[in-house]
């Protein structure tokens, strides 16, 4: 589908967060250190999975995928985010702000249901730990990762099109820090209610369906975790999973609010809270999450650090040899 600029808005502009300078000030060094965090994280977990021998199971290529789509959900997101607090006006072109809506609905819609492919992973690992190599091979990751990435394109190419047909014939200026849906459904002129349908239902489906695969992958964990008789054996087999628990629980919480309830429901000031959470700060947690909760991970990082120290004494002794 092609999409047919019906509007006579050439631009929208981005009103941000606050018009308060002393605050604008405050958060743009707050959100530029999140952003940092955020892509040193996200890199460190794909740097640390492809480099360790250790770390090459079906797991580990799930969590480099998420990290890859953190990446670019935040970096989608988090520049407009900034250029709102540093600059006194922030516009972004129609055809720009489709392609900002089409990435952060493609990666969001990805994000989640990779999450649900972990809790499959994590399902499979606990419940049928003799045949987890055989079941979860190589080519079943590939092809749901793939999966993920072809659902998120498949939601953001609909969403995008149906947005972007609409007659934006009145006020350019979008009550948010980026070009988010709910928001652009409240400047058109022509009737809406088709696109309010397909927000509801589309991310009912994909977000709906993902957090099923969830549910029911936890209560069959739960339910083999409690038969576990050794009561260190349960701690490890909760500890695999509450990283994944905790990242779905963040993401899945702050999405459905935001797009899973009619337009008319829409709170300009709650949408932006909500926004910031699941796409500038979640990703930022998410590596965290993983490498706190996660044994191997750090085992990995102490690996890399204790290289790297032996190689900078290495580095000093010859320096000093040579003197």
């Amino acid at each position: 589908m092609e999409l047919r600029n019906q509007t006579t808005v050439k631009e929208f502009n981005l009103l941000g967060l606050t018009n308060l300078p002393e605050l604008k000030i405050f958060l743009c060094l707050f959100f530029t250190v999140v952003y940092f965090i955020t892509l040193v994280g996200n890199i460190s977990i794909i740097v640390l999975t492809r480099i360790d021998i250790q770390l090459q199971s079906a797991m580990y290529l799930f969590l480099r995928n998420l990290s890859f789509i953190d990446i670019c959900f935040s970096s989608s997101v988090s520049p407009t985010l900034l250029d709102t607090l540093y600059s006194e006006e922030t516009h972004i072109s129609f055809y720009g702000c489709a392609v900002q809506m089409f990435t952060t609905v493609s990666f969001g819609t990805a994000e989640c249901i990779l999450l649900a492919m972990m809790a499959y992973d994590r399902y499979v690992a606990i419940c049928n730990p003799f045949l987890y190599a055989v079941i979860v091979n190589k080519k079943l990751c590939l092809q749901l990762v793939a999966s993920s990435y072809l659902s998120g394109l498949l939601h953001a190419v609909i969403h995008t099109v149906v947005t972007f047909q609409l007659n934006f014939c009145g006020s350019s200026e979008i009550y948010h820090f980026f070009c988010d849906i709910p928001p652009l459904l409240k400047l058109a002129c022509s009737d809406t209610r088709v696109n309010e349908i397909l927000l509801f239902i589309f991310p009912s489906i994909f977000g709906g369906g993902s957090l099923l695969i969830v549910l029911a992958s936890y209560i069959y964990i739960i339910s083999a975790i409690l038969k576990i008789r050794s009561s260190e054996g349960r701690r490890k087999a909760f500890s695999t999973c509450a990283s994944h628990f905790t990242a779905v629980s963040l993401l899945y919480g702050t999405s459905i609010f935001t797009y899973v309830k009619p337009a008319s429901m829409y709170s300009k000031e709650q949408g932006k809270v909500l926004s910031l959470a699941y796409s500038v700060v979640i990703p930022m947690l998410n590596p965290l999450i993983y490498s706190v909760r996660n044994n191997e991970v750090k085992a990995a990082v102490k690996k890399v650090l204790h290289k790297n120290q032996l190689f900078q004494s290495a580095a000093f002794s010859y320096r000093f040899c040579r003197r």
